[in-house]
């Protein structure tokens, strides 16, 4: 049966405190506090710098049992070396920890920078290049460099499918060629709403769909109101009826809109069979 696991992109929002978080909550606990009233989270710290092996263990032993991290790839590989020198870069990724998170471990997302225009072969041998089990992955990070000497984990507790994503910013991928090609690969192009300021593409691409909702009006800022919500809801409805499964996000963090929206959504899809509920919802804020 198709799933559909909505959540926030990052957690860890001094403006989140004393709203969202309750007043008086130790930092060390909001990811606990986070993933019982959301089903998934986007770990966006992995874009900034390598994250360490014992962060992501730690992650993994506080959130439920059901729970799934998505994981946000390095901005060193989409935006400093713009997918290129991918047979260096790729393992140092991914010895850096993320397969700590075991079968809690979801897709990896591939955000490519404004600026990158379709290159079909640049492309192509990025995501040839990708590992599609964590198997793989364990596998590609045995072959970092030195920088990860002493700060590596190499090793898969479970081994399974490893899927990807890749959200574009440039309107020259809103071709079928770009399509045909991510299709070809299984890697899903990611349904972004960006306030109208970069491509919205509706392309499905592999067998689930990864959605991220950076705000209605104002990127990253505004909120989505419950019309809005209802939209939503009723696309990923729809993709569920189609045995695909659904990965959203909000990333509208700015006036803390993010937290409520995603369990405003969770609500909304609780009575659809194939959708999972965090467990604090009924917390969430009118």
């Amino acid at each position: 049966m198709a799933m559909a696991r909505v959540g926030i992109s990052g957690w860890r929002y001094p403006p989140w405190r004393k709203d969202f978080y309750p007043k008086g909550l130790p930092q060390r606990s909001e990811l606990s506090y986070a993933a019982q009233r959301l089903t998934s989270i986007e770990i966006n710290g992995s874009f900034y710098s390598l994250q360490l092996p014992s962060s992501y263990y730690r992650w993994r032993h506080e959130t439920p049992d059901d729970f799934v991290f998505s994981v946000k790839g390095s901005r060193f590989i989409t935006h400093m070396t713009r997918l290129r020198r991918a047979e260096t870069t790729l393992p140092n990724y991914f010895a850096s920890g993320l397969l700590a998170l075991g079968g809690k471990l979801g897709p990896i997302l591939w955000q490519l920078p404004p600026t990158m225009a379709f290159d079909a072969e640049l492309i192509t041998t990025f995501l040839d290049q990708l590992p599609r089990s964590t198997g793989e992955a364990a596998y590609l990070a045995r072959r970092h460099g030195e920088r990860q000497a002493g700060r590596s984990w190499t090793g898969t507790l479970v081994d399974g499918e490893l899927r990807h994503a890749v959200e574009v910013r440039h309107d020259s991928f809103a071709r079928p060629e770009a399509v045909d090609l991510l299709r070809s690969r299984s890697v899903a192009l990611v349904v972004a709403d960006t306030a109208g300021k970069w491509p919205q593409l509706f392309d499905v691409t592999a067998d689930f769909v990864y959605v991220r909702l950076h705000g209605a009006d104002e990127l990253y800022t505004s909120g989505y109101d419950e019309p809005a919500l209802q939209l939503w809801a009723e696309r990923i409805r729809g993709w569920t009826a189609r045995g695909l499964d659904v990965f959203c996000y909000f990333d509208n963090d700015v006036k803390v809109r993010a937290p409520y929206d995603a369990m405003s959504l969770i609500r909304l899809l609780a009575p659809g069979a194939s959708v999972l509920a965090g467990s604090g919802c009924e917390d969430a804020r009118e």
